[in-house]
């Protein structure tokens, strides 16, 4: 099976796939998918971009360490609660070393417990902070726009974002990308149905 064709396989398999230190492919999957959450939710804490970039490496670091004591049980939590807690923790650290209380943030000691890592993962969407779940939903959003993206002529890609980013006219981009008017809407319709069909599978399969 190539890259292409496995990627972003059900949560389960993709978390058994992390089991393997030496799966390239996996980790590299899970990096593309999970980097710009983490990140975003760093920034967005008040950090500035380098310290972001160390809590993206140390959360990556934590869930190569960790991910062999993680077993996937909805019923108990979901694995996008337990990252989201190692975010926390991570941003947590970096106010604790400029002297500052992090705010909302959750006690470091209570990761290092000997509780079973399963049972200390949030329920998931009942978690996560109104800031956070818009951070959640712009990233199943984007990821599902790259995805469609490579799947579609790249013309249609272009017409798709001038019409739906850009707010440009139909009758603009037909004679921008040389197509007939009733083309640019036909695309953009199908487009937009990939769009949230892309959606609904990511948010099935991410959690």
């Amino acid at each position: 099976m190539t890259a292409t064709a496995s990627s972003l396989q059900t949560r389960p398999s993709l978390l058994a796939r992390l089991h393997d230190p030496d799966d390239a492919v996996g980790w590299g999957e899970f990096h593309q998918l999970y980097r710009k959450l983490v990140f975003g939710i760093a920034t967005r804490s008040g950090l500035s971009r380098e310290e972001a970039e160390e809590v993206v490496q140390d959360v990556m670091m934590e869930v190569s360490r960790r991910i062999t004591d993680f077993s996937y049980n909805p019923e108990k939590g979901r694995f996008r609660g337990w990252l989201m807690n190692l975010t926390r923790w991570r941003v947590a650290d970096k106010y604790r070393r400029r002297s500052k209380v992090p705010v909302a943030s959750p006690s470091v000691g209570a990761e290092e417990c000997g509780t079973p890592l399963e049972e200390r993962v949030p329920d998931g969407q009942e978690e996560m902070s109104e800031a956070e779940a818009k951070e959640w939903q712009d990233h199943l959003m984007a990821a599902a726009l790259a995805r469609v993206a490579g799947k579609v002529p790249a013309l249609h890609f272009q017409a798709f974002q001038l019409y739906q980013f850009q707010g440009w006219s139909v009758i603009a981009i037909a004679r921008e990308l040389g197509l007939n008017p009733g083309h640019v809407y036909l695309i953009s319709h199908r487009f937009t149905r990939l769009l949230k069909k892309e959606v609904e599978r990511l948010r099935e399969r991410l959690g």
